[in-house]
């Protein structure tokens, strides 16, 4: 039996970002997507797989969009097209948004599974694709956020992460997913991608943890303030401003994932271990 990820996308690099929740997950995603657009002029798709949908958000300058179970629920699987649910946005980045089921009703999780498999029947990922990205939600806490590393449909997971405690714990969990999917389908890690948050020892942490993990962190996206400001205009970085500083550190990052061959089974800590490398850089106070 195959997999979906053998069915979406054949040449494109597909790439899953996860992380825990509220570490800049998304926004590392369309900044680096909006990158590779703009500055290498790759044709990217981003799936969101968040019930919030807010993924595609700064790509599509806050438009607000239909998702693929939001409209299945109000009106019908009838009314789902291409037209409906891919929107096209910065520098030609299409963006679809899975979205979920009503707060406190059903498992989001599930949506990701329906929603992929829709877009698969709508023939929603063109086959000249360079980049496929899926933004899935915080931790691997279920069948449904773990479907990208189940049934291939991202080849690679970068997990976005920093030096504080539960993103590093996050990470580690996010490790031991990846493992336990690789040879069923192919999924590998292609490294720690640390959006910094300024703490000390922050960069020392990373690559130690890294490399217990067995793998690379494959970029540090140092603080800028300016990613918020372009964020309160509804834009990337890159959009806001492609000559500053931090949207050439995505320029880097973008690039540095299109070469990146570098694609191991990951090594994820036992908890002991992890705790002793937490206290080791003072994360328990």
């Amino acid at each position: 039996m195959g997999y979906l990820g053998e069915e979406v996308a054949p040449d494109a690099k597909k790439v899953a970002m996860y992380g825990k929740g509220g570490i800049g997950k998304s926004t590392t995603c369309q900044n680096t997507a909006a990158a590779l657009a703009y500055f290498y002029n790759k044709k990217c798709m981003i799936h969101g797989c968040d019930p919030k949908a807010d993924t595609t958000r700064m790509i599509l300058h806050g438009k607000p969009q239909d998702t693929v179970m939001d409209l299945i629920r109000e009106e019908g699987e009838e009314a789902l097209t291409l037209d409906r649910v891919r929107k096209v946005g910065f520098e030609g980045i299409l963006c679809v948004e899975s979205g979920g089921p009503e707060p406190g009703v059903g498992c989001a999780g599930r949506g990701v599974i329906t929603a992929v498999q829709k877009m698969l029947e709508l023939g929603g990922y063109p086959d000249d694709l360079d980049f496929l990205f899926f933004d899935v939600l915080g931790d691997v806490v279920c069948g449904g956020f773990g479907m990208p590393l189940r049934e291939g449909l991202a080849k690679e997971v970068y997990i976005v992460s920093s030096g504080e405690m539960m993103a590093v714990y996050a990470a580690n969990n996010i490790s031991k997913g990846v493992r336990r999917y690789a040879e069923r389908s192919g999924v590998r890690l292609g490294g720690i991608i640390c959006n910094s948050r300024n703490v000390d020892g922050e960069r020392e942490l990373m690559e130690e943890f890294c490399d217990k993990l067995g793998t690379k962190m494959i970029y540090f996206v140092p603080r800028d303030n300016i990613v918020q400001k372009a964020e309160f205009q509804k834009m990337t970085v890159v959009e806001y401003d492609p000559d500053c500083n931090q949207a050439q550190e995505y320029r880097k990052l973008g690039k540095k994932i299109e070469e990146n061959d570098e694609l191991v089974i990951p090594t994820p800590l036992a908890m002991d271990e992890l705790e002793k490398l937490c206290e080791k850089y003072g994360l328990y106070g």
